[in-house]
């Protein structure tokens, strides 16, 4: 790939940016606005469905469009992905029942599985390993800003016009970015004879997606339901190694996964998204019922760690080339569990600043950690694995979300079943108070007792959890401090 000019460059940068800011936007608008549209749809009971459906397809599908785009080149697959990304979107806005919602909202998530892989591959092909590092500090920034103007954006739009412009809003965005692409965006590549492995992704696809709904059902599933996508899972699984093995051309390579830093830095991954989850699932609840603080209180103890993720993302871009990328990820790896400790030693008692502090430094742990992994993943591999690398490490993400949300919401509902023993609080009141759709009074102290009791537990599994990635930050063997551009790694 050719660099270019300059402020071509920039002008693919902005693109990406764009691209990236319509996924990352996508949640908090659309949870703000989802209330309301499921009282307008009815049928309650696939509230959920509408962002699991989103989640399943990004997850299955970044890994395939990495794949594919180490095949094409970049600039196809990020524009067919926009464009399935805008379909889904414009349908969305027509949506007349939430099986529908549901089906769009699906296609919008096989175009995020395709933007998000692709964005970050195209920054490290036109980018050195330390100007890359500053312009991943950018791209958190995007996220940052999305999470704060997402429900503000979110509720301005429901009370000034159609709910339907929550979707549209992404069309222009989509239109702009795929236009700085097309002119902007050159790729040098000789024409190569390929073979895709249809048969490998297809059973990638349905491995992850039988997983998935495992996982967000399993509070609700019955034993067999559960036992037969157990089953599937396992043998897409077994017939998907199988294949890889076999075909000349898989779709990901399992020598890249073999690879000791490349496991450890997603296996990191995947254990701060896990942890993340839990801090983003638990805390405002705990704050709220608990604490008995306004919402704003919590979104505010909530949002710092909105605060420390970009400012930490940032400096580990500006400074990496000095003090290495390990040496960070290690350093992040210990912030994590210390804000994770400070949630563990929460009481009815604590202030919320005391929890905005342990947001703040379980952020820039996982801001630290977060760009590290993704620029040495990047830096480890050649330009024809550099997509297959990127998609691993957003697959590793994604994954560990959705475990962290089914797995802490295991412990929580085993927490709840046996702090409530004997209370007059009924178990459908719970899971109203816990699904957000019944107010509460924090006063109750029996139900502070409770809540207080159950998700010190659930705080407790995530301290256990943030353990872990300082053992997986550790495993990542040592890479060649380098200010030359080019991370370098020692895989002896």
């Amino acid at each position: 790939m050719r660099e270019g000019s300059l402020q071509g460059r920039r002008y693919v940068v902005l693109a990406v940016m764009a691209s990236m800011a319509m996924i990352s936007i996508e949640a908090t608008i659309v949870s703000t606005a989802m209330p309301g549209i499921a009282a307008q749809f009815g049928d309650l009971t696939l509230y959920s469905c509408v962002f699991s459906s989103f989640l399943l397809a990004q997850t299955a599908m970044t890994v395939v469009f990495g794949k594919l785009a180490d095949m094409f080149g970049r600039k196809p697959i990020m524009l067919l992905g926009i464009s399935i990304f805008l379909i889904g979107s414009f349908f969305a806005g027509f949506a007349w029942s939430m099986p529908t919602m549901i089906a769009f909202r699906f296609i919008q998530g096989v175009g995020a599985g395709a933007i998000q892989p692709v964005a970050m591959t195209i920054i490290a092909d036109l980018y050195p390993g330390e100007q890359r590092g500053k312009v991943q500090g950018y791209l958190a920034s995007v996220w940052a800003i999305s999470a704060v103007l997402g429900p503000i954006a979110g509720s301005a739009i429901v009370h000034s016009f159609s709910w339907a412009w929550i979707f549209w809003l992404n069309i222009p965005i989509g239109i702009a970015g795929a236009w700085l692409f097309l002119v902007f965006l050159r790729e040098k590549r000789k024409p190569t004879v390929v073979e895709i492995d249809l048969l490998g992704a297809a059973l990638f696809t349905t491995s992850v997606a039988a997983l998935m709904i495992a996982l967000t059902d399993m509070q609700s599933a019955s034993l067999g339901t559960t036992v037969l996508s157990a089953v599937v899972v396992l043998v897409s699984l077994i017939g998907f190694l199988i294949v890889e093995q076999r075909v000349r051309e898989p779709m990901i390579s399992l020598a890249l996964w073999r690879r000791r830093s490349i496991a450890a830095a997603n296996c990191a991954t995947l254990l701060a998204s896990m942890a993340l989850m839990g801090l983003t699932t638990f805390l405002p609840i705990y704050v709220q019922a608990v604490l008995g603080r306004s919402p704003a209180i919590s979104g505010l103890a909530l949002t710092m760690v909105l605060v420390g993720w970009p400012a930490a993302a940032t400096l580990a871009a500006r400074t990496y080339p000095r003090f290495g990328l390990r040496p960070l990820m290690i350093f992040g790896s210990f912030l994590v569990p210390s804000g994770a400790a400070v949630f563990a030693l929460l009481g009815q008692n604590s202030s919320p600043f005391t929890a905005g502090i342990g947001s703040f430094v379980m952020g820039s742990g996982m801001g630290l950690i977060s760009i590290c992994s993704l620029i040495l993943i990047q830096g480890a591999v050649e330009w024809r694995e550099r997509g297959s690398a990127t998609a691993s490490n957003l697959f590793s993400r994604n994954l560990g979300s959705t475990l962290g949300a089914a797995i802490l919401g295991a412990v929580m509902n085993y927490g709840l079943s046996r702090a409530s023993a004997g209370s007059a609080i009924a178990d459908d009141q719970i899971a109203r108070i816990l699904n957000g759709t019944a107010l509460f009074d924090t006063n109750n102290e029996i139900l502070r007792n409770l809540l207080e009791r159950t998700i010190h537990t659930t705080f407790m599994a995530v301290f256990l959890i943030s353990l872990a990635i300082v053992i997986a930050c550790i495993a990542v063997k040592r890479d060649v401090p380098s200010g030359s551009g080019r991370v370098e790694l020692n895989e002896h």
